[in-house]
């Protein structure tokens, strides 16, 4: 099944055209045909005419209430990834903008689209007012231009529909990406001339992700099929279905890679050899890459103590399909460092793995794929079972909860049932102790590595999921919440149902392992490892805070035997469609 983000499948919205009064009007409407269902925003009075026109002028998108910007577009993130189909956040001026600005990051290294409206002082400066000068730019979609994929500023009525229309086809164009539409005051303000009537919403659907040219896909089927020791690397794959097909047709091993922390194939399936990263690429004669964030990352292991790099596949031909060099910019680099490629090719990665399984199916020796799948399966069940005799091992302990500990009393309490853990904070081990099978059950992480996120996009995803059926889990960490803990307030307004599990280590957790890092590195006491990083005096309360914003929050859980009662008493909760927190005190080093 083809996982890419696409516009929502609806009736088309209700005519309202002869109702259309003023030039937020005409926005509301384009919006509504173009099929946007929610927007979320902090109210800011530069878009108070759109503000108007979704509340007093339907149909319009829904408005999700947010107490901060940056939680308004980690909403959308999260939805969008949840929902695979884009939302819109509205943003006030420049700070409102300048707010947002984090959570816009996130989304464009994230590949998410969304559409993100402004609004600014009116251009005319006989019409601002004395704050109104503070609260304009020129232009404004300079602020954020360098991690968006487009930008505009609609100059007069006639503009506004079309530049909507193509700032929705570019966000849901692959590679995807956060857009940002600009909207002056006096424009949205300004009554629509008489008899005006807005042209036609329709026609605008994004085009295909480009396919690798068919020559292309007959070289590398070659490869493949005369390769000793295929080894398949995924990050950001939208169809992790196809990539075992073509992983089972090879009988390749597959290693999910990548800062997304995407789920590109299930963890469970025997061909996953996670965790074995360097045995399995030391014997590789060709690597095949499929829209890795960080394929140099994924070949090299990187010593963070002197910055060497060696080489894990050094026999290895590499080949990298992906649409990811349709986004490099100049500004911002998150397409990390350049490796050694034989074969680059830019393209859908999905539709390619779906291509070579069907041509490589009678072109695979049979021995062959038997004993790779076999060497596979043998190294997968030998990973998995030494990372849950380790979970085992860290729930017997007492004092303050390992991650394992953590990830497998809730795997515990969630597997057999439909999950998706929309924000995970386990430093890894849900990806290593749950069996998860595509990216419904696992949302991945910001992309951009922004804090504040989680909560937000938590929030976003529980919408999109709400009345699924889906059991929307998020492992939430401490730090990352204290960023914007009035994302709570969201949750509880709109009854959104999730287990929350606080990741609670008292600490910027990346942080003190820098800290110690370094100290280690200049012979200096790694014991002052929390001077600045610790957040334990004063120590917050977060149970405490969650229920002051109407979330059920019981005491605290200070040891791993106590994890599962205090998980069965929220789920209760979760099943009547709230949501419900847990505050679990974790160990602060790992």
């Amino acid at each position: 099944m083809d996982r890419q983000i696409a516009p929502p499948r609806h009736e088309p919205a209700p005519s309202h055209e002869s109702t259309i009064r003023y030039g937020s009007d005409v926005v509301v409407h384009v919006l509504t045909h173009l099929g946007i269902r929610y927007a979320a925003f902090n109210p800011g009075f530069t878009f108070r005419g759109i503000h108007d026109s979704m509340v007093n002028f339907g149909p319009a998108p829904e408005i999700i209430e947010c107490c901060h910007e940056e939680i308004a577009v980690a909403f959308a993130h999260g939805f969008a990834k949840a929902a695979h189909a884009p939302m819109a956040a509205c943003v006030h001026d420049i700070v409102g903008l300048q707010h947002a600005s984090m959570a816009i990051f996130n989304a464009w290294c994230d590949r998410v689209p969304m559409l993100v409206l402004g609004g600014t002082g009116p251009r005319d400066t006989t019409k601002r007012r004395i704050w109104d000068w503070l609260h304009t730019a020129l232009v404004e979609g300079e602020l954020v231009r360098p991690y968006v994929k487009w930008d505009d500023e609609p100059h007069n009525l006639a503009s506004v529909p079309e530049s909507l229309a193509r700032a929705y086809r570019t966000a849901c164009t692959r590679p995807h990406g956060p857009v940002y539409v600009n909207f002056d005051l006096s424009l949205q303000e300004d009554p629509v001339p008489d008899g005006y009537r807005p042209p036609p919403i329709a026609g605008y659907p994004p085009p295909p992700a480009p396919a690798v040219p068919a020559d292309e896909l007959e070289r590398v089927a070659s490869l493949l099929a005369e390769a000793r020791a295929p080894v398949i690397v995924v990050d950001s794959v939208e169809d992790p279905g196809a990539v075992a097909a073509l992983a089972e047709v090879l009988g390749a091993p597959v290693l999910v890679f990548g800062y997304r922390h995407r789920v590109g194939f299930a963890t469970d399936h025997p061909l996953n050899v996670n965790g074995a990263e360097e045995k399995v690429l030391a014997g590789a004669d060709l690597v095949l890459a499929l829209e890795v964030s960080d394929l140099y990352g994924a070949l090299y292991d990187r010593s963070l103590e002197t910055g060497a790099s060696t080489p894990r596949a050094p026999h290895a031909r590499v080949i990298h399909i992906g649409l990811d060099d349709l986004m490099v910019k100049g500004w911002i680099q998150d397409y990390q460092r350049l490796p050694p490629i034989d074969v680059p090719l830019v393209g859908d990665a999905d539709r390619a793995a779906r291509e070579l399984a069907a041509v490589l199916k009678d072109r695979v020796d049979p021995s062959a794929r038997r004993r790779r799948t076999e060497a596979a399966a043998q190294e997968h069940a030998a990973v998995r079972q030494a990372w849950h005799d380790e979970a085992a091992r860290r729930r017997s302990e007492s004092g303050p909860v390992h991650p394992a500990a953590l990830a497998a009393a809730v795997w515990e309490a969630v597997k057999g049932q439909d999950y998706c853990l929309v924000n995970d904070s386990s430093h890894g081990w849900a990806r290593r102790l749950w069996d998860i099978a595509d990216t419904d059950h696992h949302l991945g992480s910001s992309g951009g590595a922004g804090s504040g996120y989680g909560m937000g996009a938590a929030a976003g995803a529980a919408l999109a999921l709400r009345g699924s059926g889906k059991l929307i889990v998020n492992i939430q960490a401490d730090g990352d919440l204290l960023y914007t803990p009035s994302a709570l307030w969201t949750v509880a307004k709109y009854d959104l149902p999730m287990l929350i599990i606080l990741d609670n280590n008292h600490s910027y957790f990346n942080s003190q392992n820098h800290a110690r890092t370094v100290a280690r590195n200049r012979g200096r006491p790694v014991a002052n490892w929390g001077i600045g990083t610790a957040i334990d005096v004063p120590n917050v309360d977060f149970c405490g805070m969650a229920r002051s914003f109407g979330i059920w929050a019981d005491a605290s859980v200070a040891t791993a035997r106590d994890l599962p009662v205090a998980i069965r008493a929220a789920l209760d909760v979760v099943r009547t469609g709230k949501p419900a927190l847990v505050d679990v005190s974790t160990i602060g080093q790992v």
